[in-house]
């Protein structure tokens, strides 16, 4: 597969596991109630997220809460809320750098530059993924603990809603749209070290009307 293939498909890719992670981010949905033993009362269903929490009622009413203060939320939401949105902000340069240094595009000159301006995008594609998998896999730890803790009223227990399945699969493919685009990097100065071109350049003609040809690497 060419350089540029690879650039375009590790940007496609990249670019998806970016409006997951925003999408994940803004959804309520990190945590569920949980319907056992005693609690099996399904008019209503609670969803906890970083940024609010709802309760959603049987006829299909929904009342949201956003959460009063930032300095009482739990540090596994605080993280959370600091890693998800820093991880988009990050998103967002790494496109822009991954654009500029495209092969597909003429902001910058062909050359070991413009790969390396390409290496350094997937770079901080990966870093999203990193930052972003950490709030995604803390919560879920807490929720499966809670969950098998008989000390936790059943009232209490939670479920791993769909916004953390979202946010795994953003992440993986910011991790595999970050490779693919150090790949390129890897392929591009490849091809530039390992294939010269030989041509030939015509030079005026000489007295005898005869012109004079060199070849140049």
């Amino acid at each position: 597969m060419s350089t540029a293939a690879l650039e375009i498909l590790g940007l496609g890719l990249a670019v998806l596991g970016w409006v997951g992670v925003i999408l994940s981010c803004a959804m309520p949905m990190w945590q569920v109630s949980a319907f056992i033993e005693n609690n099996i009362v399904v008019a209503q269903i609670t969803w906890e997220g970083l940024w609010m929490n709802c309760v959603v009622q049987s006829t299909g009413q929904m009342q949201c809460k956003v959460y009063d203060s930032i300095l009482a939320l739990p540090p596994e939401l605080q993280a959370g809320r600091a890693l998800t949105i820093v991880a988009a902000i990050l998103g967002l340069v790494a496109m822009l750098i991954t654009i500029l240094g495209a092969q597909c595009t003429t902001c910058l000159q062909p050359g070991l530059v413009k790969s390396r301006v390409v290496g350094v995008g997937g770079a901080i594609y990966l870093l999203c993924g990193l930052m972003v998998i950490i709030p995604l896999c803390w919560i879920a730890h807490l929720v499966i603990t809670d969950f098998y803790d008989p000390n936790v009223p059943p009232s209490r227990k939670r479920e791993m809603g769909s916004a953390l399945y979202i946010g795994w699969a953003a992440t993986a493919l910011l991790l595999l749209g970050g490779s693919l685009l150090l790949c390129s990097c890897c392929s591009n100065k490849g091809e530039e070290n390992a294939f010269p071109m030989k041509y030939t350049v015509p030079r005026k003609p000489t007295s005898n009307g005869e012109y004079d040809k060199k070849n140049y690497v």
